[in-house]
Parts: C-alpha cells; sequence; structure tokens
C-alpha cells in the first residue's frame, strides 16, 4: 500500500493514500476498514490479490477514474456500477438529491411522481425511489452510451424506476400537470471551460458535462419541462456550478416559478437551486 501510495503521488492523484486503500480493498474483495486494519496487524495476501492490485494502481496512475477501475461509485446508500460513457455521480449530488427526498416525503399525495431529468447512472432517480418508497419515479437518459448502465443500476436495485429514454427537453408529455417533484443534475460546465482534472476531462462523457457557451442551455430546456411537469406548489431541484446561482435563479424566475433559492453544499459552495411551480 505504502508503494502504491508513492506511484499515485507521482502521478498527481489527489488523494493518493484513500485510493490504494480503496484498490487494495477491490482487489482483495473486502472492505477499507478492513483494509486499515491488515495495515496495521500485518498478514500475508495472496499473490493474485497482490497482481490485481499492481494492476489496478498501474491504471490509476494514468488518471483512469478509480469509479472506472473497480466498476462501482457509492452514492448515500448505494452502490451504482458505472464505466464508460455514463458520468460517474459525485458526494455533493448527495445533497441535491435531498431536497427532492424531502419534498415527496412531505407532500400529502399517497404516490406522488418524481422525475430525474438527465439520469446517468441513475443516481438520484434510484435514491428517491428507495428512500421514499410510496413514490413513483421516472428516469430520464438519452445517451445510448449511459442508459445501459441507468438500466444495469435500475434493476440491480428493485426495477422499480420506470426509465424513459428520451430527450429532457421534451420528456414525458403524457405526465403534464402531474408531477410533485423534477430533479436534474444536468450539464453545466461551459463549453471553453475544459476541465483541468483528467479524470473529468478525458472520462466523463461530453454529454454529461457541457451546457452552451455560459453553461445554462440544458437549464433552459429542463426548466421549460419542469414548468409543463410540475402541479401548482411543485418543487424543481436543479444542480449547478457554484458560480451559476445568479444565472439559474433567472432562469427560473423569467419562467414564472416562485421563490428561486440558491442552497450550499458541505464545502460552502453554491451548488442546488430550488423553486417552485
Amino acid at each position: 500500500m505504502d508503494e502504491a501510495t508513492v506511484a499515485l503521488v507521482a502521478h498527481g492523484v489527489p488523494t493518493p493514500r484513500v485510493d490504494a486503500e480503496l484498490l487494495l480493498a477491490w482487489a482483495t474483495d473486502t472492505s477499507r476498514g478492513a483494509v486499515q486494519a491488515r495495515a496495521l496487524t500485518g498478514g500475508a495476501i495472496a499473490g493474485e490479490h497482490v497482481e490485481r492490485f499492481r494492476h489496478a494502481v498501474a491504471r490509476r496512475t494514468t488518471r483512469e477514474p478509480l469509479q472506472h477501475i473497480t466498476g462501482e461509485a457509492h452514492f448515500r446508500a448505494l452502490t451504482l456500477s458505472v464505466g464508460p460513457g455514463v458520468f460517474v455521480p459525485r458526494p455533493e449530488t448527495e445533497g441535491v438529491v435531498q431536497f427532492g427526498i424531502d419534498a415527496l416525503r412531505a407532500t400529502a399525495v399517497p404516490e406522488p411522481v418524481a422525475v430525474d431529468l438527465g439520469s446517468g447512472s441513475g443516481a438520484i432517480a434510484i435514491a428517491m425511489d428507495t428512500e421514499v418508497p410510496n413514490a413513483v419515479v421516472y428516469a430520464v437518459e438519452r445517451s445510448p452510451e449511459a442508459l445501459p448502465w441507468t438500466r444495469r443500476n435500475v434493476v440491480a436495485h428493485g426495477g422499480t424506476v420506470r426509465l424513459v429514454e428520451g430527450d429532457l427537453a421534451d420528456a414525458l408529455p403524457e405526465l403534464d400537470g402531474t408531477v410533485s417533484v423534477v430533479v436534474s443534475n444536468p450539464p453545466y460546465v461551459p463549453d471553453d471551460m475544459v476541465p483541468v482534472d483528467p479524470e473529468v476531462r478525458d472520462h466523463d462523457p461530453a454529454l454529461a458535462l457541457y451546457g452552451g457557451a455560459d453553461g445554462l442551455d440544458a437549464v433552459r430546456a429542463l426548466t421549460e419541462t419542469a414548468w409543463r411537469l410540475l402541479v401548482p406548489g411543485g418543487l424543481l431541484v436543479i444542480e449547478h456550478a457554484e458560480q451559476q446561482g445568479a444565472g439559474v435563479r433567472d432562469v427560473l424566475a423569467r419562467r414564472g416559478f416562485r421563490s428561486p433559492e440558491t442552497h450550499v453544499d458541505l464545502t460552502g459552495r453554491d451548488r442546488t437551486t430550488t423553486a417552485t411551480r
């Protein structure tokens, strides 16, 4: 593990020790906690596990995402399958979906309807579905590369999310005026702001990253869709970059949404804007 940490440091991996522990846990089919305990108590590791670990570390030194190597990403209480072609869910989105979950739990409707626009791995939709069992949740995704991952994760977590292949700009006309909550983590990186991190720049799909000249093209589109879908009093929840709060609030206010408000994530950065239909 020390050897791996040194190699990862040399290649600029942001969290080398954590990644070394997680890769060794994956290589030995155990947990990070078990790896940390073994690091203190010592003991042999099977040769095939050592080889698997070294191969994984070599891949990570190329800045291939850790989640692509292990094939999974953790999101709230979920373990999701991820890989090339699908956006890897981020920890900050765990706080974004909480707004949707809270709104679903607060509604008086026996079976409130929720929609995740641009679902990717399915993280937001599956979290709402598993944490609010009485909700009826739809996941909308258009990317042919991402859809197999969405479908795989939906099936793995019970298969009750209703997966729809379609564009967030014109999705689900049959649900117009019936939806209690719409949540979206849309592409919001401005086209000329190419991410510095190789894990993002070289491995996250462009369709899930870039949102036009100001990064808000998808926000404008999903705002129109949400206006159509939501019941009066329904909630729209949008994830965005920290400098985009004012722009997102303006888009929502111009469309007629009430009380647009931007909320910070656990690092104190603007991350989520909510508004009421």
